[in-house]
């Protein structure tokens, strides 16, 4: 991973669309700060197309949308996209599974989280699950002390077992039944709503991440970010981002923001 500084102005000067983690990549320590957020805005209102790519639930995402400076959101790793339409006042939403695969698919889920509680001491229910549509986030670290890295794993190999994916982030182990991920849901967004076909989306998006479930995203975009605090994480990733900021969490985005609004505003010089 290189330094963000070493990016070169030409690459940085060719994007136009920022997809980014929300957790510990946008907020820090579980806080959207003030910092995070202006650069959110910041480059919205440059022009940059700015869509945050999450494992959070659908509840949270219909606020996002809705509330926050972006063009879309792609929620709980991919099972979904919503965008708001501001000027109609109306929400799209785009699901990868059919309501009927979904109810489905939640009975099963609700076996795997009987399992994951019974027998992973310490791990529990993520807060947010009630607002959920498509996964199992089981929470390692966000509202309950941090779990030793092996019982982490352990929660992975229940999921894999029953036929689950499972992604690990900085805060949960999430998982779903479906052959999507942050990546697929990101390229069909992209090539629908925007039109941006594959080969542009390769000199034109950058990606930010801070940990394993951003790993597709690392591996699909030659213009991809960690924020500096993926580094705990560098050990579980076969795919890392190609570049790393110096600071943390949001900060760190903040940093990205930055560089980007300069090689804009030069290009425009």
């Amino acid at each position: 991973m290189k330094p963000l500084s070493e990016l070169p102005l030409e690459q940085a000067r060719s994007v136009r669309v920022v997809l980014s983690d929300i957790d510990d990549t946008i907020t820090s320590d579980g806080i959207l700060t003030a910092a995070a957020y202006s650069a959110l805005e910041a480059l919205h209102r440059a022009g940059f197309l700015v869509i945050p790519v999450t494992g959070r639930p659908a509840g949270w995402c219909d606020h996002i949308a809705r509330m926050w400076p972006v063009d879309a959101v792609v929620g709980e790793n991919g099972a979904f996209f919503f965008r708001y339409d501001r000027h109609k006042k109306r929400m799209h939403h785009h699901f990868w599974a059919s309501p009927e695969e979904r109810r489905r698919n939640r009975t099963r889920l609700d076996q795997i989280e009987k399992e994951v509680l019974a027998t992973v001491p310490g791990s529990a229910l993520a807060s947010d699950q009630a607002y959920r549509v498509a996964d199992l986030a089981i929470d390692f670290c966000e509202d309950v002390p941090p779990l030793p890295e092996q019982e982490v794993d352990r929660i992975v190999e229940i999921f894999e077992r029953e036929g689950a994916q499972a992604k690990v982030s900085s805060i949960h182990v999430n998982g779903w039944f479906g052959a999507y991920d942050k990546l697929g849901m990101a390229r069909t967004l992209l090539a629908d709503v925007f039109k941006i076909d594959w080969a542009e989306a390769q000199k034109s998006v950058i990606y930010a991440g801070d940990s394993p479930n951003d790993e597709p995203m690392f591996a699909a975009f030659p213009l991809s970010v960690g924020v500096a605090n993926i580094s705990a994480f560098a050990h579980r990733l076969k795919n890392k981002p190609a570049y790393i900021t110096q600071s943390h969490s949001g900060l760190g985005f903040a940093e990205l923001a930055t560089l980007l609004l300069q090689a804009k505003a030069n290009t425009k010089g």
